[in-house]
């Protein structure tokens, strides 16, 4: 496989609308990543790690290991360490003893949950979703009502009616989802059209619903061969995203390496689309494969709150618990025309570039845009239009509006997923989350203070000081702040300390009385 003639560079830009998409999986034991890589570039990025995987969704076919008719309730196996907790209100009919037991159940009062046990047995077959995880000492939650949720909509298996969200208050705008769904939707499912389908067209509903029958078809199909206790369906596992959201025709290759993670994608797509096989493929060179197309070095720019453009501006993105922020910034390009055109052409970079970073970070929420000003309308309307253009591709909704009065572009994100950010790292322990950390002049004057502070219980007594090597540097080039102590202290470097701390030790005991006097 000659991989450098399918790889652009990271900062070529295509002109054609169609975009060759490739798809590329790196398989680990402890973690799975996915790559979505537009004209060689990567674009966006879900990573599924073992320790932090989420069972709420999830649905198992499991084995009733006990009936308590006095609590209304009952344990389910469900192949976890705990034994999972239905009630009784939460049974359905529909998937007890699934594909085994054809005989009808005699009519129930709903209300008398004693009557649970002759619902079900020990031993017996049950098909279930996760409602609520396990928490402390507790199994999980479970409810017999099965559902498949996409974007859009929301497939139940066992109910018959359209139901929309409360949250699409416009009556013509049920009205007008209502009569659509009512045109594609098979009588022997039910549906729930969720808020992110507001001003969704026709093709977009009907092309997810498609999706989520064949999601259930496998799901059934699973059922059927499985032995209990085992998971049918990961609501969050990327297997399942890959299949039913990320490959379809617009994808020119898909690329695993992993030679069973590869045969169980073409297994399931066998059911679901077989004339995209063709396009999956099985990588077997030695080099690894995020190597190999270059991935791991554009995942390391993540981490990056300033891009730089080909054409030397650049881009700053920060990141808030209100909104983010995004400024762009000439830099050393300073055009062969005029100032206008040299402005136009870096916001025309950026606003590609920004598109592309909001989908590869999931930026999501608000996102206020301080493109470089322009004073020539239609060269602002190019540019909008550049950003509208490369978010059309996003599968998260968005909406971005006109300049406001100041210059500023503000748009609107839905959260997909877990950001990378959050996926890849942790809050810094030294900055809190400021990007920045304490100087080493106010470190000194912290250490100078503590010494004022303590001048009493110090004295006729010795004191060693332990701090980071480059603050005791900082500390030798300004001693004379200390020179009313020099007799008294002993001031000694740590490389484990941090430069925004330091310890005091009472000698000869070594006794830690930093705290007494901070």
């Amino acid at each position: 496989m000659n991989q450098s003639r399918s790889h652009k560079t990271e900062h070529s830009y295509s002109k054609r609308d169609k975009y060759i998409t490739e798809i590329i999986v790196n398989v680990h034991p402890l973690e799975k990543r996915v790559a979505v890589l537009e004209d060689g570039r990567l674009v966006e990025l879900f990573v599924e790690r073992k320790d932090k995987q989420n069972i709420v969704g999830n649905i198992y076919k499991g084995i009733v290991k006990d009936v308590l008719p006095g609590m209304g309730a009952a344990f389910i196996d469900i192949g976890l360490e705990r034994t999972a907790f239905l009630h009784y209100s939460d049974i359905v009919m529909d998937f007890l003893d699934i594909y085994e037991n054809e005989t009808p159940h005699p009519r129930l009062n709903p209300k008398d949950s004693s009557q649970i046990g002759n619902l079900l047995k020990p031993g017996q077959e049950i098909v279930v979703q996760v409602h609520k995880g396990p928490l402390g000492s507790k199994g999980a939650r479970l409810t017999g009502q099965i559902s498949v949720p996409g974007k859009y909509l929301v497939l139940f298996p066992n109910k018959h009616k359209i139901a929309i969200s409360r949250k699409i208050y416009n009556p013509n705008e049920r009205y007008r989802i209502r009569n659509i769904i009512s045109n594609f939707k098979d009588p022997n499912f039910g549906l729930i059209v969720r808020t992110e389908a507001e001003g969704c067209e026709e093709d977009e509903l009907r092309t997810e619903y498609e999706a989520l029958l064949k999601t259930w078809k496998l799901i059934e199909k699973k059922i059927r061969y499985h032995k209990a206790p085992v998971c049918v369906f990961e609501e969050n596992a990327l297997e399942n995203y890959l299949i039913r959201d990320l490959f379809g025709e617009n994808v020119d290759r898909l690329v695993i390496d992993d030679k069973a993670f590869a045969k169980s994608i073409i297994h399931q797509m066998e059911d679901i689309s077989p004339e995209l096989i063709h396009n999956i493929e099985i990588y077997k060179e030695d080099t690894p494969i995020f190597d190999a197309w270059g991935i791991e070095k554009k995942i390391e720019t993540i981490f990056h709150s300033r891009i730089y453009l080909p054409s030397g501006g650049n881009i700053k993105i920060e990141q808030t618990e209100a909104l983010v922020a995004v400024d762009i910034n000439t830099g050393s390009f300073t055009g062969k025309t005029n100032y206008e055109e040299t402005i136009k052409k870096t916001n025309l970079e950026a606003a590609a570039e920004i598109a592309r970073q909001i989908r590869l970070r999931d930026l999501s929420g608000v996102i206020i845009i301080d493109f470089i000003d322009m004073a020539n309308e239609q060269n602002k309307q190019e540019v909008l239009e550049m950003l509208r253009k490369n978010l059309r591709r996003d599968r998260a909704k968005n909406k971005v509006y006109n300049f406001t009065e100041l210059g500023l572009v503000e748009m609107t994100r839905k959260r997909m997923r877990t950001s990378l950010i959050a996926n890849f790292s942790d809050p810094c322990p030294l900055c809190h989350g400021s990007g920045r950390i304490v100087s080493k002049d106010t470190m000194l004057m912290r250490i100078y203070r503590w010494l004022n502070r303590s001048e009493y219980f110090i004295k006729d007594r010795k004191l060693r000081i332990i701090v980071h090597p480059e603050l005791l540097e900082h500390i030798q080039n300004n001693y004379e702040y200390f020179t009313a102590y020099k007799d008294q202290i002993e001031i000694v470097s740590d490389p484990e300390m941090r430069t925004d701390q330091f310890k005091v030790l009472l000698l000869p005991d070594l006794e830690d009385i930093t705290a007494k006097f901070s």
